[in-house]
C-alpha cells in the first residue's frame, strides 16, 4: 500500500510524562521517524485512506521508519480502532491490537509514565491554567500568575484520569501480548542522553555515529508547584487514619 511504513513505533503516554521531550530527541537523530501527535488533531470518524497515508508520510524519515506519539483521551482509542478497521477494510473479528498492527506495521511500542502521579497531576493542571505546556530551553517563563489557580477537585480529577489512561494502555499491551520499552519520566530527566540511546537501541537504530540533540525544553516545576504538591497530598489524605505519604 502506498506510503505504508516499513517499520513503526508508537510513543504511548498520558500528559506530563516527558513524551514531547523524547519525541524531540528521537526526531533530532534523523533516523527515528518524526513522532508527532498526528491522531490527536484529527477526527477519527472522518478519517480517509488518503489522510492515513498522509499520517504515514508525515511521520516517516527517509530510511522508512515511522514514529507516532499518541495519548488516548475522551474515548479516542476505541474510535481510532474503528476508524482504522473501516479505512483499511479489516474484518470485524480482528482484535484492537491486530487492527493497530495493520495500521502501523512492524511496530514497536514505547510506554511513557511518571511514578509520582501527584506531581504529574499538579503539572497538568498548572499547564492548563498557564497555557505553558512546554518551555524551549533558554526561553524565559511566560510569567502567568497561578497564585489563585489551585483547585483540589481539578488536580484530583487529573490524578485519577492519568491512572485510567495508563490502565487503558496497559490493557492494550496485555491483550496484544506486548512488552513495551517503559520510559519513566523521573529516570529520563536524570539521564537524558542515556535514555535516548536506550530507546534508539530498542528501535534497532542505535549506532555510535548517531547524534541526539541536547534537551529541547526546560523543566517547569518550581517552588510554587511544590507547594501545590504538598497541599494536595495533605488534602487528599485528610482524615485518613493511616496516610500513605
Amino acid at each position: 500500500m502506498e506510503h505504508l511504513p516499513m517499520r513503526s513505533y508508537i510513543i504511548w503516554f498520558s500528559q506530563r510524562t516527558g513524551s514531547t521531550l523524547l519525541a524531540s530527541a528521537l526526531t533530532s537523530s534523523g533516523v527515528a521517524g518524526l513522532p508527532v501527535e498526528a491522531l490527536n488533531d484529527r477526527d477519527p470518524a472522518a478519517l480517509t485512506l488518503a489522510e492515513l497515508q498522509a499520517v504515514w508520510r508525515g511521520g516517516t524519515t527517509p530510511n522508512g521508519v515511522f514514529g507516532l506519539k499518541y495519548g488516548p483521551d475522551q474515548g479516542s482509542f476505541a474510535a481510532w480502532t474503528q476508524a482504522f478497521r473501516r479505512v483499511l477494510e479489516l474484518p470485524e473479528p480482528l482484535s484492537a491490537p491486530q487492527v493497530w498492527a495493520a495500521a502501523f506495521p512492524n511496530c514497536r511500542h514505547l510506554f511513557m509514565t511518571r511514578r509520582n502521579k501527584v506531581r504529574l497531576a499538579v503539572s497538568w493542571w498548572r499547564a492548563i491554567q498557564s497555557g505553558e505546556w512546554h518551555r524551549p530551553f533558554g526561553k524565559a517563563p511566560l510569567g502567568a500568575d497561578l497564585d489563585d489557580k489551585y483547585s483540589f477537585s481539578a488536580i484530583d480529577h487529573l490524578f485519577v484520569e492519568a491512572s485510567l489512561r495508563e490502565a487503558l494502555i496497559e490493557d492494550f499491551f496485555a491483550e496484544a501480548g506486548l512488552t513495551p520499552l517503559t520510559v519513566v519520566y523521573e529516570d529520563f530527566v536524570r539521564d537524558y542522553p542515556g535514555m535516548a540511546r536506550q530507546v534508539l537501541g530498542f528501535l534497532g537504530l542505535d549506532a555510535p555515529a548517531l547524534v541526539v540533540s541536547p534537551p529541547a525544553f526546560e523543566r517547569l516545576a518550581d517552588a510554587s508547584a511544590e507547594v501545590w504538591v504538598q497541599r494536595f497530598r495533605q488534602e487528599r489524605q485528610a482524615g485518613w487514619p493511616n496516610p500513605a505519604w
